[in-house]
């Protein structure tokens, strides 16, 4: 068993190479479709459409989920949920209907095809509750968050999966999501995006996934190979061990991917895997990409990738890292067209677009001048047969260095409350391993300044140990407007203000929170 995450946040990147091009695309309150149209191996196959077509309901509890799933007509009838609210254990129980299977301890797609659930208004939470897809097709999964589920202790939920796909599971795609845990194995938890069992054409898109021992996996044991297609692109991987993800057997595409603080190991192509690896930006980070921890080899394509503080272990009998220098050992081709952004823009554009609440934006691909033009290849579906070597990709291009100041170092900090042994003035040391903790769980944290001062971002890094954050306020102080509201931490953008005094407000945690660092930016 490898040891627990580290849940000091770490930094994230904000230069580009050019400026990043997103599209902010609306976010329905009463529609009938997700907002936008799948991509990746969730396009082929069929294409994944969902509930597009059906009836919409709204849900506010995990019952009134199951209710809508075990209402329809039949387990194929199209139907779309809007989420709002938190969705947890205490309001999720079991519903019976010739239309649904489901459970109490998790939300269960189980035998059921053609849904979408979206998260609405304020957002949607699932609280210590997984959702979990078995025997079933068809799914979308958009504009939620996941967060510590657990397989130990109690509540237990899925498996201790925030997502997990098993069984003969086909056409998924999961997009401006947000999956969470607070720490590894031994602490209770296990993946936070896990598929086995054959589970074929899924797509994992503009997420963010942290503070995990695990980041996900492509088959159970190096016997559960059966599972392939899958892509991942505009994720960010952030303070998680390993596991980003683990690939056994099967094709993978993994492009535009931003990896910050991977303290074990990667992304780990072993039992035959192969993975088209392109145009990511691993950062802070150990041992990005190769097979570990067995001897049965994986296999890799690669260019474009940026390494930024990237270190190597040496090379073993079960311990094949893919660098220093980055080298193919396959090819691979994907049955789809995508646009790829420059490697050196994607912490910038995966910053603007990734998680949920985030107004579901999308890049254009032409984040960077350099970027290349929308990708047609072989339409012919990825034969997974014994690779063969290929040459090495051109030299990957430098790593750009984050831009502009942390404004908090020159102003001070006051706030609501402090819990004993804290300090305001701790969210702006510089240091990830002191804290201010609210005196309850909720309470506000202030930069402040002697003169006016433009800030439009803020970054929130949390030290290990604290509450989730579920409900937050960023408030211009000097009027009393909102800024900005979400839930959860990291990087939080808004139009740029020109203020004495910025406070984060916690409205909302399962107990008090630790902030490590209030960093705020100009732009």
């Amino acid at each position: 068993m490898r040891r627990t995450a580290k849940r000091a946040l770490a930094a994230l990147a904000t230069g580009a190479a050019g400026a990043a091009i997103v599209i902010a695309l609306p976010l329905p309150q009463a529609s009938a479709a997700a907002v936008g149209t799948a991509d990746g191996f969730a396009s082929a196959n069929g294409g994944t459409t969902g509930g597009n077509g059906g009836a919409t309901v709204r849900a506010t509890t995990g019952t009134q989920i199951h209710q809508a799933l075990c209402g329809r007509a039949s387990s194929s009838t199209p139907i779309t949920i809007e989420v709002s609210g938190t969705i947890n254990h205490g309001n999720t129980t079991k519903v019976s209907g010739s239309s649904c299977n489901t459970a109490a301890d998790k939300i269960e797609l189980k035998e059921i095809s053609n849904v979408t659930i979206i998260g609405v208004g304020g957002g949607a939470v699932f609280d210590q509750l997984g959702i979990h897809i078995r025997d079933s097709s068809n799914i979308i999964i958009q504009n939620v968050t996941v967060r510590n589920v657990k397989k130990s202790g109690s509540p237990t939920s899925n498996g201790g999966d925030a997502i997990g796909m098993e069984s003969t599971v086909r056409n998924v795609w999961v997009d401006h999501v947000t999956l969470e845990a607070g720490g590894g194995e031994s602490e209770g938890f296990d993946g936070l995006f896990d598929m086995k069992d054959d589970t074929e054409y899924v797509t994992l898109s503009y997420s963010i996934l942290r503070n995990s021992g695990r980041g996900g996996l492509i088959g159970s044991s190096e016997s559960d190979t059966g599972n392939s297609f899958i892509t991942f692109h505009h994720n960010r991987y952030e303070n998680i061990d390993s596991r980003t993800p683990l690939l056994r057997g099967g094709v993978a595409h993994i492009y535009n991917n931003h990896y910050l603080q991977l303290h074990e190991s990667g992304i780990n192509s072993r039992a035959g895997a192969r993975a088209k690896v392109e145009n990511n930006y691993f950062e802070d980070s150990k041992d990005v990409l190769g097979t570990f921890y067995t001897d049965q080899a994986g296999y890799w394509q690669v260019a474009g990738n940026v390494l930024d503080n990237v270190t190597w272990s040496s090379p073993g009998t079960d311990n094949n890292p893919a660098g220093p220098n980055l080298t193919s050992t396959t090819s691979v081709s994907v049955p789809y067209s995508y646009r790829l952004d420059g490697g050196s823009c994607v912490p910038d554009v995966v910053r603007q677009t990734a998680g949920a609440n985030t107004g579901i934006r999308t890049s254009t691909g032409s984040c960077s001048p350099t970027g290349p033009s929308p990708t047609t290849p072989n339409p012919t579906t990825p034969n997974p047969t014994t690779p063969n070597p290929t040459t090495p990709n051109p030299t990957t291009p430098p790593p750009t260095q984050p831009s502009g100041a942390n404004l908090s170092l020159a102003g001070g900090a006051d706030g609501s409350s402090k819990a004993s042994g804290t300090s305001y003035g701790n969210v702006k040391d510089g240091s990830l391993s002191t804290y201010w903790s609210p005196g309850s769980a909720t309470g506000s944290i202030s930069i402040k300044w002697s003169a006016a001062t433009t800030v439009g971002r803020v970054t929130i890094r949390e030290a290990a140990g604290g509450g989730s954050i579920s409900a937050y306020r960023v408030v211009n102080a000097d009027t009393g407007a909102v800024l900005k509201t979400g839930s959860g931490s990291g990087a939080i953008s808004f139009t740029a203000t020109a203020l004495k005094k910025v406070t984060f407000e916690i409205t909302g945690a399962s107990s008090a929170p630790r902030i490590a660092e209030f960093e705020t930016y100009a732009s």
